[in-house]
């Protein structure tokens, strides 16, 4: 990666996102992925939250033991579907109760899945905005939420959504952290309008390392992300070949990131897929290196 200078100001910070395991062999290998990642010192480490809420115990108790058994401050994820504000703030209290400081507020999408239409619980937070605000009202929390360089696939247009950013910032919170994109420039063009509209919140760029072409393409379709054609170039013919899928999938992030970083962006959220080494190799590449505990003297 020569000719990519590193940024000077505090390097290169990163997060990363994971999600609640259904089964003992998937909470193995959720776990090895986090005990791979750890050392590398993240800025953070966030649980995803299932439609309707229904991952809630499963996410409670993911991020509970990372705050017992690991030095990862972990994000929890929230919604607003399918539940009353009393029921949300219960969920917001076990958070803290359980040690957790940072949440991601997300509206969530409708049980029925991406494409259904969003309804507001006639008892709960009506939009991401709201439940901000209302995590913020019942303690000293960090507050992370997303953001859609391409639009939510739900809106009528990017100047929509940036008012909805907007909103949500006034309602306190701190950090945006994007959905996935394969093309820099709809990230960086959608940072510039979200600056002109007065938001001086970090925008972090959400990256997928692609673990399965076909499975992330069909992902992008449902959530209007673009996924240009040099991209499938890239993968076309391995859909067999699992070893040079890997070797390509670490190349194309590490593409992806290093002319981002060239163009001045410091954070980095990888979506893990409970899966470290494309992200771990990605973050080498970066400059990170494991965290080396010091020898009792």
């Amino acid at each position: 990666m020569a000719g990519h200078a590193l940024p000077s100001h505090g390097g290169i910070r990163v997060s990363f996102e994971f999600f609640p395991p259904k089964n003992a062999e998937m909470e193995a290998s959720l776990w090895e992925a986090i005990e791979r990642l750890a050392p590398l010192d993240p800025l953070f480490a966030s649980v995803t939250y299932g439609a309707g809420g229904t991952t809630r115990e499963r996410t409670h108790g993911t991020v509970a033991r990372m705050v017992q058994e690991t030095d990862i401050r972990p994000a929890a994820h929230l919604t607003c579907v399918g539940a009353t504000r009393e029921a949300i703030d219960e969920v917001i209290r076990g958070y803290a109760e359980a040690g957790v400081r940072h949440i991601v507020a997300l509206r969530g999408d409708p049980p029925a899945g991406v494409g259904a239409r969003y309804e507001p619980h006639p008892g709960g937070y009506a939009s991401s905005a709201d439940l901000v605000a209302g995590i913020k009202a019942l303690g000293d929390f960090e507050v992370s939420v997303s953001a859609y360089p391409e639009k939510h696939p739900e809106s009528p247009s990017l100047a929509f959504d940036i008012d909805i950013l907007k909103a949500k910032v006034d309602a306190g919170a701190t950090r945006a952290i994007t959905q996935f994109f394969f093309d820099n420039e709809h990230y960086l063009r959608f940072v510039d309008r979200v600056r002109e509209a007065g938001i001086d919140i970090p925008i972090v760029p959400g990256i997928v390392p692609v673990q399965n072409f076909n499975q992330v393409r069909n992902f992008a379709e449902r959530c209007g992300t673009d996924v240009p054609q040099r991209l499938a170039d890239r993968f076309e013919g391995l859909d067999n070949d699992v070893a040079t899928r890997k070797l390509v999938a670490a190349a194309v992030a590490a593409e992806q990131v290093f002319d981002l970083v060239d163009r001045g962006v410091s954070d980095f959220h990888f979506y893990t897929m409970n899966k470290a080494d494309l992200v771990y190799a990605i973050c080498h590449l970066l400059g990170l290196r494991p965290k080396v505990e010091k020898a009792a003297a």
